[in-house]
């Protein structure tokens, strides 16, 4: 079987990086950007460049898209399709709504355009180094098709499923980090209060974070619900809720003694022992 032809549209900060990991792919690569500028790195790195989007699509098998926002995805795609080779496959890795995916692969599949999601998470470093994680919306045939493409910038290669999955993956995946990010501004500011150094503060959490995992720690399951009492992650758990619940009413104790309102550890007090599996049951 010949090397898929790859296509790349969209070399802001994390297109460029992952389009240069494919200069070399076998197949060739051919890029396009609005801007004349982006192109010309991976030009030098081995790269066609294409005068339009439509070239791309009349030149690769395999076609990444990572623009701003659904309506760039849109307007690209309509113009891909217009000119995309039968049996062609459009990726997008743009993070846009969850039915955008899922309609416009609903509109190009009798045309035999295979449109799927394959947003990634990591950010610019990882995608130079080729450490990105990618969580795919596709059918199961498609996905192994671009599997070994997509492993040239991610290490973590998912199948979340049908088109349409993987954005709505990465949108769980997402809403975790940023809720995260706000429960650390309320940590700092009960640290600033109590007069502590933030500086410090932070080398502390990211040590232990890279030591105990953060809150992927606790997703090793298969299911949200409550942990059968034979589970092997009944005890652990059992003992980390008794641990975060008595840590957190300390803090909320802090929080009352310095005068710093702590919204979201009061939340996760309540909602700890849920999240961890091992509900009270008085």
């Amino acid at each position: 079987m010949s090397e898929p032809r790859l296509g790349y549209i969209g070399l802001g900060n994390m297109g460029a990086p992952m389009a240069k990991r494919l200069a070399g792919a076998a197949g060739g690569l051919t890029v396009f950007d609005v801007r004349a500028e982006a192109m010309a790195p991976l030009v030098d790195a081995g790269a066609a460049q294409a005068g339009s989007v439509g070239d791309v699509a009349a030149a690769a098998d395999v076609i990444s898209v990572t623009v701003l926002d659904d309506a760039q995805v849109r307007s690209v795609v309509a113009e891909l399709a217009a000119h995309a080779k039968p049996d062609a496959v459009i990726a997008i890795h743009s993070t846009i709504s969850d039915t955008t995916a899922v309609e416009l692969a609903a509109d190009l599949a009798p045309h035999g355009i295979h449109v799927i999601d394959a947003p990634v998470s990591g950010g610019a470093g990882a995608a130079a180094n080729g450490q990105l994680a990618t969580m795919v919306g596709a059918p199961r045939a498609v996905y192994e098709r671009v599997k070994p493409v997509f492993k040239q910038w991610a290490a973590v290669v998912i199948h979340a499923g049908e088109p349409g999955a993987g954005t709505r993956m990465k949108l769980a995946r997402n809403m975790l980090t940023f809720t995260a990010y706000a429960a650390a501004g309320e940590a700092m500011r009960l640290a600033e209060a109590a007069g502590l150094d933030l500086q410090a503060l932070g080398r502390v959490v990211r040590h232990t974070d890279a030591l105990t995992g953060g809150p992927g720690a606790i997703m090793g399951r298969d299911s949200a619900g409550p942990l059968p009492a034979d589970h092997f992650l009944h005890g652990i758990f059992t003992h980390t809720r008794g641990l975060g619940e008595k840590d957190l009413s300390l803090a909320l104790g802090l929080g009352e003694a310095t005068g710093v309102d702590l919204p979201l550890a009061q939340l996760a007090l309540r909602e700890l022992a849920g999240a961890l599996g091992v509900p009270h049951t008085d």
